[in-house]
């Protein structure tokens, strides 16, 4: 069973007041462009959404579509603990394929090329590594005792990687600017 785990529960500080998740990003919340790449992997059955921050706020303007959101009440403490509460929520999952809900241009195309893939595989942009990374029951296990602001990164140690850089850029939304800068993306490929 390959289950999904997008992680959207941080406050994104550094973006401004409002949640960029809920950013404008070609008429859609930033978010669903996340989700909708998961939704579209047929293969990916159940998919959980991490809320945290705006968890109200995301409820009320997301569509979720087959993806069931979660909440992560401990969200203030870090991505460790969304991470945990994602895979709580997955109980019963032999592998987890885990995406950034602040990641609006890792595609379903993306996504579809870690279905397959062996636990502990991660994808690299250009050399470097992002998202999607599949865990597997060993991560899946050592997920409980991550905390802090700490992913499954080091959980991977030397994972097997796929590159993407050539699909996408794998770039997060951190600030504005950052937004613009997918936001110009997205208009040079339409």
């Amino acid at each position: 069973m390959n289950a999904g785990l997008i992680l959207a529960a941080g406050e994104g500080a550094r973006f401004g007041e409002r949640s960029k998740l809920l950013a404008d990003l070609g008429g859609r919340p930033l978010v669903e462009h996340a989700i909708g790449a998961q939704c579209a992997v047929e293969e990916i059955e159940p998919i959980v959404v991490v809320l945290g921050a705006h968890a109200a706020e995301l409820m009320a303007s997301v569509n979720f579509m087959r993806a069931e959101p979660v909440l992560c009440e401990d969200w203030r403490e870090g991505m460790a603990s969304s991470l945990r509460r994602g895979v709580r929520a997955l109980d019963g999952a032999d592998r987890v394929i885990v995406t950034l809900g602040d990641q609006p241009l890792v595609s379903t195309e993306v996504i579809a090329r870690f279905v397959g893939a062996a636990p502990g595989t991660r994808a690299t942009y250009g050399g470097r590594p992002g998202h999607p990374v599949v865990l597997g029951p060993e991560q899946l296990r050592a997920v409980c005792e991550l905390r802090g602001d700490r992913g499954a990164r080091e959980l991977l140690g030397d994972a097997q990687a796929i590159e993407c850089g050539q699909l996408c850029c794998g770039r997060d939304v951190d600030t504005q600017e950052d937004l613009e800068a997918i936001r110009d993306e997205v208009r040079a490929v339409l």
